[in-house]
């Protein structure tokens, strides 16, 4: 969780909301990320899809079951929606959003029976840290 701080870092110093993800497979590193939506005007751009793409793309499959995503704030639907559909292993995030969560907040896609597919999650790891750094973004925007 401490590489997709630094991932938000980066995207703070850069005026994106400051999100980060790691994504790790056997103890490996495979692909980290921050928030791009700005800078690459594309909607998409959400730390989490660009470390699935980047894993993805490097690795054999697009089936990620045997690898962990490290999420500095609680996925939106977009992003819990690509985590389904690429498999994905497990979730670990920080803090939760409440006004877009789609793990814990305000839907359970990860761990809805209707779907294909169920991946495991973590949260509330390094939580407050990661909720500052949020919170330290949108006061210095408004």
């Amino acid at each position: 969780m401490r590489l997709a701080l630094e991932e938000a870092i980066l995207a703070f110093s850069e005026g994106e909301v400051p999100v980060g993800a790691v994504l790790v497979s056997e103890d490996v590193v495979v692909a980290r990320a921050h928030n791009t939506r700005e800078s690459s005007k594309d909607p998409t751009a959400h730390a989490e899809m660009i470390a699935i793409r980047t894993a993805a793309e490097k690795g054999s499959s697009w089936r990620l079951t045997e690898a962990t995503l490290y999420v500095t704030k609680e996925p939106c639907i977009m992003c819990a929606g690509s985590m389904v559909n690429a498999r994905l292993g497990r979730l670990v995030y920080g803090c939760k959003d409440e006004k877009g969560g789609a793990v814990d907040s305000l839907y359970k896609l990860l761990s809805d029976r209707r779907l294909n597919h169920q991946v495991e999650v973590i949260s509330g790891v390094l939580e407050e840290e990661c909720a500052e750094m949020l919170i330290k973004f949108f006061k210095e925007r408004r």
